[in-house]
């Protein structure tokens, strides 16, 4: 058997779950990471993932992978550190494991994340929102769910992970309205919401029905989206507002951008300033 196959299964189980207590959005973050590495190993070496030894992953291939992150699937920087960071929390829990391994694992963890030159991160303006609050076609179903999305998520600036496992159940609309939401490092935190975004979600609540546990923005098929999808949704409405604001064509505009607008803009963001209901 190989002795990756195993080895990576207990990284999961053992190390994230049992010991360090991840959180989903941590756990599927590293899952991410090694589906794109596997699938990157296969297509180079022709080698399936379940035939994988450790001494395969050695230094000159994950230098090669991170350089294929940015020049064929056009990462940044930091995706790319987000990457390593993932392969050497493994290689580090296999040291322990298979200390006959050693030389790679060394090599491995030698590999230094790339430094980068931190920029500001952008953010909408007052029409630039307007725009893209503007730009789904409500007169369609997925058209009414992206425009609850993208208002919630302007307003309330969760993160992309956050927002994408959303759950019916976490919308409360009486007094004192708020979204919950289970965020970075386990902890549980409510965000108010505004009159604006109550009455958007009560109406998509209440067409989109489904029980308490469903995902409260789901896929045409129901089921909870990824955070690459949240991704699609606003990249997709953003090129489309482009018609109704012209300088949103000089932006790029992400999740985090949104997330971004909402703290700039703080109770100054005229979907923000309105009564709490």
């Amino acid at each position: 058997m190989s002795a990756l196959a195993p080895t990576l299964e207990a990284f999961f189980t053992e190390r994230l779950m049992a010991q360090r207590r991840a959180s989903p959005n941590t756990v599927a973050a590293y899952r991410d990471a090694f589906c794109v590495l596997l699938a990157f190993i296969e297509r180079e070496t022709g080698k399936a993932p379940a035939k994988l030894q450790i001494e395969d992953l050695d230094a000159p291939l994950v230098s090669v992978f991170l350089d294929h992150l940015e020049r064929e699937r056009g990462n940044g920087p930091r995706t790319r550190n987000a990457r390593l960071a993932a392969i050497h929390s493994l290689f580090r829990f296999a040291a322990l494991r298979h200390p006959e391994h050693a030389g790679v694992i060394e090599r491995v963890l030698a590999i230094p994340p790339k430094r980068y030159e931190r920029r500001d991160v952008p953010f909408l303006s007052d029409a630039e929102v307007d725009a893209l609050l503007g730009a789904p076609d409500c007169g369609t179903f997925l058209g009414r769910r992206d425009s609850a999305l993208l208002l919630t998520a302007v307003q309330t600036g969760l993160r992309v992970s956050e927002l994408a496992g959303l759950c019916c159940r976490d919308v409360v609309l009486d007094a004192g309205a708020h979204v919950r939401c289970l965020g970075k490092g386990r902890k549980e935190r409510a965000t108010p919401l505004t009159s604006r975004t109550v009455d958007a979600l009560r109406a998509w609540l209440a067409e989109r029905g489904g029980a308490p546990e469903d995902p409260l923005f789901p896929t045409s098929t129901g089921r909870v989206l990824s955070r690459y999808g949240v991704a699609a949704i606003v990249d997709r409405h953003a090129e489309a507002a482009e018609t109704l604001c012209a300088s949103l064509a000089s932006k790029t505009v992400t999740p985090h951008v949104l997330r971004h607008t909402c703290v700039i803009y703080g109770e100054m963001n005229p979907i923000r300033d309105v009564r709490v209901a």
